[in-house]
């Protein structure tokens, strides 16, 4: 069974880089296809592996068409599909290989958050494990597979499935436009058409720091679109506490019975005070 990694690039070259001598520690996989959605064609090292770029340059985060155009520039059985803030593990590609090869499933892996400044020349897993903080809402065993407790917690940083599995599911909704609510709409598909979403142990991810906002002011329009397309399709409102947090701010009507009804968008001050201190890691 051959197996793609897929990432997404947008300005993050240093993080990719990483992510690049990640996967060289390790069993690699069969490919690496990064999709560019900033425009980055400078060269990238040459890792012992095949890496193969493609670009999709449209000025915007368009998440779920990267993600689609990445699955149809892989060759493998099996998808990858890592955070370009990800570095993975050693064990995380022939691990989820093998996961999926027992379990045809939306397979996710753990992510451990690392604080600014953790990741340094020569980093040893043992040092990013003792620096990094697994989300504290998702659990995942020792190992072997277990489901997650409901699809919204699939999370689209760490996760493999089947090529096919992938094809029969029809890939991400590309009407999810920009950022929010694609992956927890592929979840939820997923979960309709008896994919089961699992949580692996074993193989695990290590969540690069960079600037993060709670809540995601700098993306409240795509959030807000985005959402209003969820609850058209599956009758209830996703990322409900970052619309609580817009409505605290007085940037939506409260209550979203009859939709979602903007007042006004964030200012500059606003989104700058959002933004977490870089010792926080979500």
């Amino acid at each position: 069974m051959s197996t793609s990694v897929i990432t997404l690039n947008k300005g993050r070259r240093a993080h990719l880089l990483r992510v690049i001598e990640g996967l060289g520690r390790g069993p690699a996989p069969d490919e690496l296809v990064v999709v560019e959605m900033g425009g980055d064609a400078a060269p990238l090292p040459e890792p012992g592996f095949p890496v193969r770029r493609i670009f999709l340059d449209r000025g915007d985060l368009p998440l779920a068409a990267a993600r689609n155009a990445g699955r149809q520039a892989a060759r493998g059985d099996t998808l990858v599909y890592l955070d370009v803030d990800c570095i993975p593990s050693p064990d995380l590609v022939a691990g989820l290989t093998a996961q999926v090869a027992a379990h045809d499933g939306l397979i996710c892996c753990a992510v451990s958050y690392l604080p600014a400044g953790a990741v340094r020349d020569g980093w040893r897993p043992a040092d990013l494990d003792a620096a990094g903080r697994l989300h504290p809402v998702r659990h995942f065993p020792a190992e072997g597979v277990v489901p997650a407790p409901q699809p919204g917690l699939f999370w689209s940083l760490a996760f493999a499935m089947r090529a096919a599995t992938w094809d029969r599911l029809g890939g991400f909704d590309e009407r999810f436009d920009g950022y929010g609510a694609e992956d927890t709409d592929f979840a939820f598909r997923a979960a309709a058409a008896g994919i089961p979403i699992l949580f692996a142990g074993g193989a695990q991810a290590w969540h690069q720091h960079h600037p993060a906002y709670d809540p995601p002011l700098q993306h409240f329009a795509d959030i807000v679109r985005n959402a209003a397309r969820f609850r058209e399709r599956h009758g209830f409102w996703p990322m409900d506490g970052w619309l609580d947090a817009f409505a605290r701010l007085g940037l939506v009507e409260p209550d979203r019975t009859a939709g979602l009804i903007v007042r006004r968008q964030p200012t500059r001050e606003e989104i700058a005070a959002a933004r977490l201190p870089d010792d926080r890691p979500f």
